[in-house]
């Protein structure tokens, strides 16, 4: 037995809670985190592209349908520092395991569903699977590859939302149109399935270490520049959701798209999203404040365009685009920002925080964006995410990350 692999044995047999460092990196396990990514973002935005038929079959407004987003953010929100909380002496790997299970419950109740209640149960679910698992993404890319790979781990598992949102919106919305929205869900459950079996047999043995407590949230918390953080991530998460989840209704209604036209129109929006993540990740590199401050400002520049233009199929469409441009960049940003203001140690805490906040945000943005659409029409909704991320980017120009910070 070499010296390396002795310390490692000695690790497990006399400390199981010291983290045993890989003898490479563990690209199979980064790239199954991915998958799950794909998983959960495809069933936390399904509702957007089958807003309307799954409004008319279950006897409910296009606003309280909506509501099905905040039921998965408010749960979100509150299982983001539970989860990691009530689970910090489990395996990190177990947990895993356990919020994909969730995730394909979720998928399977929403495609039963009879009545708001279900749908919202099934959301509800969908909330602890997207809270714990986001809590805790970030913390375990850190020690399933050496640290300077970390970015290319990191990128690797948001393309998994990336691509989610090239596949989510415009799938969901056409095989939604062929065989019923329900039959979306179904599909993200059979690929939730898929995810668990990769997930089982790639993820290694991961003890808890630097658990998540309520002082350690405080601590990460207090950190000036994570305040500031924070803020943009309220501003920018709530705009952006407060307008995107009625964008079906708006193309249907302002520019009279039929659901093909939408589908493709949805479908760019996602493939910007995955360019916008990779043009992201690399403007980071050079300069954090960029990407943080011209991508809120993109969407903010897209919805204005919207208001202004939208009654125009082209215009629309182009403003679609620029809007998943902007916000594919968005988490490769903020993420980024958190990350370098916490010491690995602070690592998990840091993501729970990202993660209430950014599901808070999504709550306050769907109710608004909500309340909105019944009172003052759709297009109130897409002028307040024109104000909400302006206001956001001015922030990051004026005092937000250098290269020190």
């Amino acid at each position: 037995m070499t010296q390396s692999a002795a310390g490692v044995m000695d690790a497990v047999l006399h400390d199981p809670e010291k983290p045993v460092p890989p003898s490479g990196p563990a690209w199979g396990a980064v790239i199954s985190l991915s998958l799950g990514t794909f998983g959960l973002v495809t069933a936390e935005f399904l509702p957007v592209s089958l807003l309307t038929p799954l409004a008319d079959d279950l006897g409910i407004s296009e606003g309280a349908a909506g509501q099905a987003m905040t039921a998965t953010a408010i749960v979100g929100a509150i299982s983001a520092p539970t989860v990691a909380i009530i689970t910090k002496r489990l395996d990190r790997r177990t947990v895993m395991w356990t919020m994909t299970l969730l995730l394909i419950l979720s998928d399977v109740l929403a495609a039963g569903a009879w009545s708001l209640a279900v749908l919202l149960t099934a959301r509800v679910v969908l909330g602890i699977a997207l809270g714990g698992f986001w809590s805790m993404s970030a913390a375990l890319a850190m020690r399933l590859v050496p640290s300077h790979l970390l970015p290319r781990a990191m990128s690797i598992i948001l393309t998994g939302v990336s691509v989610a949102t090239v596949c989510a919106a415009p799938i969901g919305a056409y095989v939604g149109d062929i065989w019923g929205w329900r039959s979306a869900f179904m599909l993200a459950a059979a690929g939730a399935a898929a995810t668990l079996l990769v997930q089982l047999i790639t993820i290694p043995r991961l003890p808890p270490i630097g658990v998540a407590s309520f002082r350690s949230l405080l601590d990460v918390a207090k950190i000036p520049m994570v305040k500031i953080a924070l803020l943009v991530v309220l501003l920018v998460a709530s705009g952006h959701f407060a307008g995107i989840t009625y964008i079906r209704a708006f193309l249907e209604k302002i520019p009279a798209l039929d659901v093909e036209t939408i589908s493709l129109v949805l479908l760019a929006f996602g493939i910007s999203g995955f360019f916008g993540n990779l043009a992201g990740g690399l403007l980071a590199e050079y300069s954090l404040k960029a990407v943080a401050a011209l991508a809120p400002l993109l969407i903010a520049i897209a919805a204005v365009s919207l208001l202004t233009a939208g009654a125009s199929a082209l215009a629309s469409a182009i403003a679609v685009a620029a809007w998943g441009f902007a916000f594919g960049a968005v988490p490769v940003g903020l993420q980024t920002w958190m990350v370098r203001r916490a010491v690995p140690e602070q690592a998990q805490s840091a993501g729970v925080l990202l993660v209430t906040v950014f599901q808070v945000a999504i709550a306050a943005g769907a109710i608004f964006g909500g309340l909105l659409v019944e009172n003052a029409g759709i297009t109130s909704a897409i002028a307040y995410s024109a104000v909400a991320t302006f206001v956001a980017a001015l922030i990051v120009f004026l005092v937000g990350p250098n290269r020190e910070t």
